[in-house]
């Protein structure tokens, strides 16, 4: 397919303090953008972007397809305010950390001062279908089952050298009745049943603009037209909604909801935040890798009173600053806990723990390799991996 000409590089007056992308676009919220040398690259609405930052700038240019999907070309390149969208630029991140640390000595002591780690406004289809990918799984076979999605269902937008880039697939793209053996023969595995049941949910089942209809209504879509004040959802309503889809579950659903669907005060809880509950903020008494949905619920509600509406933004950068210090630290954990959770009301969770030693197992199922997100490289996720080679048992 022609290209029209890619543009000149432009640039955003923007410091290293208040956006990384080095940080912010390899955290495991997005998994389409490759970095080669300084550049990195992904499609986004229709049109391929590259970006590379400078302390004092980003840095980017847009190539679109000569051939349009529709026909058309775009009237104006609004790649600006794409990227402002994207990334949330209309937030400042200097004054939440100031808010939350101001809050939260523990954030305040913690935290890297302003470590640039945004969160993304993404396209909320692409968010739930990458977050259904992320089951049992980890960033660098989550971005290649991606890639594989958009390579085969999605629209072609140009090559980076020898490289195709494609858009990400529509629902639509994913309702054929042969998209999950196809998809099994990609090597999706369980998952591939989970994202056609979800695409055929989504186009035959529910309303037009539903998922847009989850949005918060103070962060909407890039180019989606506002909804009626009587089509809004709550956060709580939205996270609801989410869990009626094949293969998600309540982290996926926070996920969604806090990348894909911009409600800042979701909190997505995975195993390592649960260790930061406890560890940190003296959660509970029980040590157990696994938890129920009171705990799970408890753990976000403690921080969404602690760092309001946009709690979800500051578990994000207490995350990515605990990583930094865990990789660091480079410690190995060797033990096995027996754990007794009564299921109880979030605000009485206790429990007994039973300690003893063993020889380093497998991890269990309910222990998963995609709750640990990936903060500099694919290192990172293998010695999280060593680290939490634990076994655990639970007995309800």
């Amino acid at each position: 397919m022609a290209l029209k000409k890619t543009s000149e590089w432009r640039k955003l007056p923007l410091t290293l303090t208040e956006l990384c992308i080095d940080t912010t676009l390899r955290c495991g919220q997005s998994f389409r953008w490759r970095k080669v040398n300084d550049e990195w690259t992904c499609t986004l609405h229709g049109r391929a972007v590259f970006l590379k930052q400078d302390p004092t700038h980003l840095h980017y240019k847009v190539a679109w397809p000569e051939k349009l999907q529709g026909g058309n070309k775009p009237e104006a390149d609004n790649t600006e305010e794409l990227l402002r969208h994207y990334f949330s630029l209309n937030l400042d991140l200097g004054s939440l950390y100031g808010q939350w640390s101001e809050v939260d000595p523990n954030f305040r002591k913690r935290a890297p001062t302003f470590t640039g780690v945004r969160i993304l406004s993404q396209d909320a289809w692409e968010a739930l279908l990458a977050f259904i990918c992320s089951s049992n799984n980890n960033i660098s076979r989550i971005s290649q089952m991606v890639h594989k999605l958009c390579k085969h269902y999605g629209l072609f937008i140009t090559h980076v050298g020898d490289e195709p880039l494609y858009d990400f697939p529509t629902p639509e793209a994913l309702t054929g009745p042969g998209v999950e053996s196809h998809l099994r023969e990609l090597g999706f595995g369980y998952r591939a049943k989970y994202i056609a049941n979800t695409a055929r949910t989504v186009v035959n089942d529910r309303p037009s603009q539903w998922l847009e209809s989850l949005r918060n209504p103070a962060n909407p879509g890039f180019g989606n037209p506002k909804l009626s004040a009587d089509q809004h959802k709550t956060y709580k309503e939205a996270h609801e909604e989410l869990l009626s889809l094949s293969g998600v579950g309540p982290k996926v659903a926070d996920c969604v909801c806090l990348m894909g669907l911009g409600w800042g005060e979701s909190v997505p809880v995975d195993t390592h935040v649960w260790q930061i509950a406890q560890r940190d903020y003296k959660f509970g008494k029980t040590k157990a890798k696994t938890f129920n949905k009171a705990m799970y619920d408890a753990v976000g509600d403690h921080f969404r009173n602690l760092w309001g509406p946009y709690a979800g933004w500051a578990h994000s950068v207490l995350f990515t600053a605990d990583l930094r210090e865990f990789a660091g630290a480079a410690t190995k954990v060797e033990a096995v806990q027996e754990v007794s959770i009564k299921q109880e009301p979030a605000e009485e969770i206790i429990g007994k723990v039973k300690k003893r030693k063993v020889a380093e197992t497998s991890v269990a199922a309910d222990v998963k390799v995609e709750d640990v997100k990936d903060v500099k490289d694919e290192a990172v996720v293998k010695l999280q991996r060593r680290s939490l080679r634990t076994a655990v048992r639970v007995k309800t």
